[in-house]
């Protein structure tokens, strides 16, 4: 509550003093009642969308985001009635502090297990041709996701705080009788008793509303904002889920065709075994090579299906028909190359939501800047009284007067009140733009990672589909004719099978490496570089 030097103008006619001492008396209780329904009509002080950029606030734990000025400091209580109830409007509206969403929490990559027997697929498989694309998951899942749904929400919400803010104050009707007599008035002990209805209306002069609205819009821009990097975020997720999915459909393949050349080198041994050219130990340490890669197999199957309820999960599909989910993509690189970094660094600075937001965020710092200004003068109330009655109950025999009167309550700025919350909104500004800085920096350098690691990827791909691969292929091939043809003994060639599949592993876990870093990509320039 302000104690301030209050300035009463009271014009009357008749002159009566009566009604101009009540009005007079009103004047604290009304500052008090304006002050609580001000705070009742302010916007909320946190979103569901965690840190507003430009939000009044301490940015050592405190998520700032108040829309309007930021609370003053806790004062005493004033006494009264009508006093205490304007305070408790205030301590009501005060202690709402919504619970803040984090960033989705990032999927832990599902690496599918590389062991067993592998071989390189035949041919790329995409998957069914009725598969769901990139594309059509991303498309389902901005529409059904139930974190974006949720953070969605905060725009209208937002739109309600605009129209909370736009509010004009309500006007306060006073009844007053004043100088009642406990009993009755005597010719030994004269009085009158006055009665009043006063109609007191406050009047923005200083356009606090207007600076209200401005910045309940700005934050609405954030928050919009701030949801176009909630769903960059998600999308992200959805590569990782996306691309696991891949990977276990693509082990999955891998140890199958390994299978199948087993299954053969296994019927050729036992022939031979049976022929008497093999001992049978021979087709003991075939089988078992065998048997390993089948038992592979039926994990790679188990890890399949884990993956793909941790897809239905992200794109809000039922956990019934996650196995039904068939998903169309290849893990292999079929695309263009990017831009230069130089150019996607300059896109990611003009086009990432999260730097839009923060750059919002400092206009709407401003914007709370000459809110505070705006508060530092309390509205002008004028005070009208339409009908004043007084009773001569000193003298029955005269009859009684009626009057009207009008009064002006003003505050004298002599202290500014609010020069504290102006400092700290101007701070604010200070501090907004310092976190701009530094996430533009930030996004510079995640920009700058993706690309090195979209380039290192690559490399090592080449490397082993034009170098390594084949070596290791004509190894193989080599033992395995030499072992038919009786040159090599089975052990020998088992030991370059192995070695070929240790290749294929490490040939498999490029690609989908590479494939993260090319989504990866995407996610740090904030557009869609791949497919």
């Amino acid at each position: 509550m302000i104690r301030g030097v209050l300035l009463v103008i009271l014009l009357a006619v008749p002159i009566n003093p009566a009604p101009a001492l009540a009005q007079a008396f009103l004047a604290d209780d009304i500052v008090v009642i304006a002050k609580g329904q001000r705070a009742k009509e302010q916007a909320r002080t946190e979103t569901q969308l965690g840190l507003i950029p430009g939000g009044p606030g301490s940015g050592l734990g405190v998520r700032p985001g108040a829309l309007g000025a930021s609370h003053p400091p806790t004062q005493l209580a004033p006494t009264g009635v009508l006093s205490a109830a304007a305070v408790g409007a205030q301590g009501i509206a005060g202690s709402e502090h919504p619970a803040g969403i984090s960033p989705p929490v990032a999927i832990s990559i599902q690496n599918a297990p590389r062991y067993g027997p592998m071989e390189v697929p035949g041919q790329d498989d995409e998957g069914p041709a009725d598969g769901m694309t990139l594309d059509q998951a991303i498309d389902r899942l901005v529409h059904f996701s139930y974190s974006l749904r949720t953070k969605f929400q905060e725009i209208p919400q937002a739109e309600a705080d605009i129209l909370s803010a736009g509010l004009r104050a309500n006007p306060l009707i006073f009844f007053s009788a004043n100088n009642v007599p406990y009993g009755q008035y005597t010719p030994q002990s004269q009085g009158s008793t006055t009665y009043g209805i006063t109609w007191v209306q406050p009047l923005d002069l200083n356009n606090k509303r207007r600076a209200r609205l401005d910045v309940a819009g700005r934050a609405k821009l954030v928050l919009q904002a701030q949801y176009q990097d909630a769903v960059r975020l998600e999308i992200d997720n959805l590569y990782t889920a996306f691309v696991d999915v891949l990977n276990a459909r693509e082990t999955v393949r891998s140890i199958e065709a390994s299978l199948a050349v087993l299954d053969q080198t296994l019927r050729s041994i036992e022939e031979q075994q049976r022929k008497g050219e093999l001992p049978e130990t021979a087709v003991d340490d075939a089988a078992v090579q065998r048997d390993t890669a089948a038992m592979a197999r039926d994990r790679a199957v188990a890890v399949l299906r884990q993956t793909k309820r941790v897809l239905a999960t992200v794109l809000a599909i039922p956990a019934a028909q996650a196995d039904e989910i068939e998903v169309r993509s290849s893990i292999r690189d079929v695309a263009p190359p990017p831009p230069p970094v130089e150019e996607l660094t300059r896109a990611a600075l003009c086009i990432r939501p999260d730097l839009i937001a923060y750059r919002l965020g400092v206009g709407r710092a401003e914007a709370d800047v000459r809110l505070a200004k705006a508060n530092r003068f309390e509205d002008v109330f004028v005070l009208y009284t339409p009908y004043g009655y007084q009773a001569n109950n000193d003298n029955p025999r005269l009859t009684a007067s009626t009057s009207w009167s009008l009064g002006v309550l003003a505050s004298l700025p002599i202290v500014n009140r609010n020069q504290g919350n102006i400092a700290r909104a101007r701070g604010n500004v200070v501090q907004t733009r310092i976190q701009l800085t530094g996430l533009e920096q930030q996004a510079i350098a995640e920009v700058e990672r993706a690309a090195l690691e979209y380039e290192s990827t690559l490399g090592a791909v080449r490397q082993i589909e034009r170098t390594i691969l084949p070596r290791a292929r004509r190894s193989r091939d080599s033992r395995h004719r030499l072992f038919l043809e009786g040159q090599e003994s089975i052990i020998t060639y088992l030991n370059a099978q192995r070695n070929y599949q240790d290749v294929v592993r490490q040939y498999l876990d490029a690609l989908i490496l590479h494939r993260r870093s090319m989504l990866r990509l995407n996610t740090a320039v904030g557009q869609r570089i791949f497919p």
